[in-house]
């Protein structure tokens, strides 16, 4: 099995929020969940406003570049 590792520059908040939709969203194409923030090992919750996983993550919702 050939794996091809390849850089994704992370250069605009779209691009960055595109990407963690991405992730968060793994879960609900596999069909193991209907919404994101129901995959108890997501941190799609934290994103969503509702009661976090963790009390203490601190979600970063503006990107600076």
């Amino acid at each position: 099995m050939n794996t091809y590792l390849f850089k994704i520059e992370l250069l605009s908040n779209k691009v960055i929020q595109q990407k963690i939709d991405y992730v968060h969203n793994n879960s609900v194409e596999e069909g193991l969940v209907y919404k994101a923030e129901d995959y108890v090992y997501s941190s799609a919750i934290d994103y969503s406003g509702q009661k976090k996983l963790v009390g203490e993550v601190i979600v970063f919702r503006d990107f600076y570049i």
